[in-house]
Order: C-alpha cells, then structure tokens, then sequence
C-alpha cells in the first residue's frame, strides 16, 4: 500500500510539473479550440454565472437605465409662403416645404412612479406632439406639465403602469473625480452608456440658461443625449445632460449636466405650483470690467456692476442705483454676475434682506425687499 501511495503521488506531481510548464510556455493549448470552417479559434472559459467583471460600471447601468426613455417630438414648421402655388415664385423660389412637421429627438428621465419625466426644455420647446419609447420599447404620448427656460429644464408626464424610477442622488456632494455615466439616446440609434469623470463643478457664464451651476464631465454627450441622466457609480442620478461645448458638433469630452438638486427644486415647484419661485429685485448687473469701473468711478477689483434699475422696482425702491458696485446679498459675497443673480433667485418673495454696495467708493447698506420673478413666457 505504501508503495502505491509513494507511485500515486509522484504521478500527481510530474503531471502538475507538466500543466505548470505548458500553462507558463504554451497557455493557449489549455484553452479551448473551437474549429469553424478550419479556422481555429480559441475560445476563454467562461466566468461564473451573473460574475461581473472587475471596475465594470454594469450594475449601476443595470440599475439607471430601464428610467432613462427616448423623446421623439413633432412641431409644426412655419406656414407655407402666400405664393407658393404661383409658377413664377416657384420657378425663382423652387419647391418649398415649410408646412412639413419637423422631428425631433432628445432623453429624459422618470423620476416617479407617477410618471413624471425629467428632461430638458429645449428637447420639447414648441412641440406640438411628444412621444416618449420606454427601454421596454413601450410607447406612451407626454403631457407637458411645465417648463421652466431660465434653468432649461421641462416636466412631462405619461400614463403607464409599473413604471422605472430612478433613485435621486446628492449632487451636492459631487466631487472633481469622481466616476459618471451618462445615459440616453443620441443620434436617436438607441439607448447607451458612455463613462466619465466629473471634470469640474459649479461652471457658469457659459450662456446657456439664466441660471448656471452646471456639473462638467468628459463622458461622452452627443445629440439626443439631451435631457438624459448623469448618474454615479450606484446608478443614482445626479444630473440631467444638457449641452456640449464642441466645434464640429460632436463630442468633445465637453460635457454639462443640470445638477439634480437644481431639477429636483424645479419638479418640485411646477408641480406643486405650477412654476418655480424666485425672487426678484428687478436690476440689470453687469461684470465689472476696466473699463466700467473706470467709467463708474470705481476702485474696487470685485463684485458685480449694477448698470440698470428698473423704474419703481424693489432695488429702486430701496434706493439702488445704475453705477452702484453690488458686494454682497443678505450676507453671502457676490463674485459674478451668475453668483448674484442665484443669490437673488433664491430669496423668498416678500423677504427683506440687506444689500452691500459701493457708491463713488463709499460703502452703503441698502434694504430692499424681493417680490416674485415674473413668469418666463414658453412658445408652445
């Protein structure tokens, strides 16, 4: 029996001596050959069942994108020209189809169970028919339930049963890093996934909306991607993709997403109230520039210019003045024109508060007191 033992474990090693020495000089004859038209192909052994695959983002995708649906829009394109049926006009003019509906594509997100729908404004701006597809490939037609421009933001809603939602992260605690997806449906070919970093925070004076606080990342935004998520790691939505900066019209790695504590205060407010509350003061602020502190008589390198004040508004009424160099709001530092006008949004209409201007560089306190920004009229 020993000698047996001894002979049986000696076989053992010269074999394991044996598949150490190939798998070291020769691995691909331990994969499997899979012979096709005498072609051999080499085949990997499969992973084990539902495994995934080391610093894979497919959970989170798994989790984020039954919500992330296609907008298809459809507006009326302008009436046809009064002598379009005229030979001659036609004839200098050629054949013109102005009264052919245009299409549209953009994304959007479910947010509620209810049905409503994150996406951006200018996805369904002046559509007269929105049809939202569903990753399930359910259709459904949207009801506009509000937009709001200044934030380029809009809120559709469907009615569908068992609907996706996806869960709404902490854009507050994004940080320059920190790893992204965004999801949606560009060039309309269908839903992807394209991977990113948070390339900065809080970009603003870029022209976009009134409002600017946008998260930039490098994952890939093309067109149609608009109104779609920008999720983290978890599959948690923390913006809604919203513009490029390109020069051809494609990606750049230039991206901008709403963050979604901005969406989540203006779902909120269009459906509670029917539009987003802002306050108001009614001023026109400009960047202080050489050559307007010049103009002005300013000393001062910061702050934002007040360069016009409308006729018995709030900041007339305080005593605001075209000229005045604005420092502060209620307290908070002013830098730009885009910090002062979120600084004034975000009072309550009805609430005092203390502005901190220099005047022919003397320092004034004024009170004024906000009343609700008017309504940003919507074509529809």
């Amino acid at each position: 029996m020993k000698r047996q033992w001894l002979l049986f474990s000696q076989v053992v090693t010269v074999l394991v001596a044996i598949w150490f020495v190939v798998g070291t000089l020769k691995p691909e004859w331990l994969n499997r050959r899979v012979p096709i038209s005498g072609v051999t192909l080499l085949e990997a052994a499969p992973n084990a069942d539902g495994a995934v695959m080391p610093g894979s983002f497919s959970p989170a995708a798994k989790v984020a994108s039954p919500a992330v649906v296609s907008i298809a829009t459809t507006q009326a394109n302008a009436p046809a020209h009064p002598f379009q049926n005229d030979p001659w006009f036609r004839f200098f003019y050629g054949d013109r189809e102005d009264d052919t509906p245009q299409q549209g594509l953009g994304s959007g997100v479910i947010v509620s169970p209810e049905g409503y729908i994150l996406t951006n404004n200018h996805v369904i701006e002046g559509a007269q028919e929105i049809e939202v597809t569903l990753s399930d490939s359910r259709h459904a037609t949207a009801q506009v339930i509000g937009a709001d421009p200044d934030t380029d933001l809009a809120i559709l809603r469907i009615n569908l049963d068992r609907l996706p939602v996806i869960a709404l992260g902490n854009s507050d605690t994004a940080q320059v890093g920190d790893r992204v997806l965004a999801i949606g449906n560009p060039f309309g070919v269908g839903q992807t996934v394209t991977s990113g970093i948070v390339s900065a925070l809080g970009r603003n004076q870029l022209g976009i909306n009134t409002f600017e606080n946008f998260i930039q990342t490098d994952a890939a935004i093309n067109p149609g991607n608009s109104g779609g998520a920008l999720v983290d790691v978890n599959g948690n939505l923390i913006g809604i993709n919203t513009a490029i900066y390109s020069r051809s019209g494609g990606n750049m790695g230039i991206g901008f997403a709403i963050p979604v504590s901005t969406a989540r205060q203006v779902l909120e407010g269009i459906v509670r109230d029917g539009q987003v509350t802002r306050g108001w003061v009614g001023i026109e602020p400009s960047e202080l520039t050489p050559e307007l502190a010049e103009t002005f008589g300013l000393k001062q390198t910061g702050g934002v210019v007040i360069t016009g004040v409308l006729q018995n508004g709030p900041a007339a009424n305080a005593g605001l003045r075209p000229g005045d160099l604005l420092l502060a709001v209620a307290g908070q530092p002013v830098k730009n024109v885009g910090e002062l006008l979120t600084r004034i949004a975000a009072l309550t209409p009805g609430e005092n508060v203390k502005l901190e201007v220099v005047r022919r560089n003397q320092n004034l306190t004024l009170n004024v007191t906000a009343v609700q920004r008017p309504k940003t009229k919507v074509p529809r």
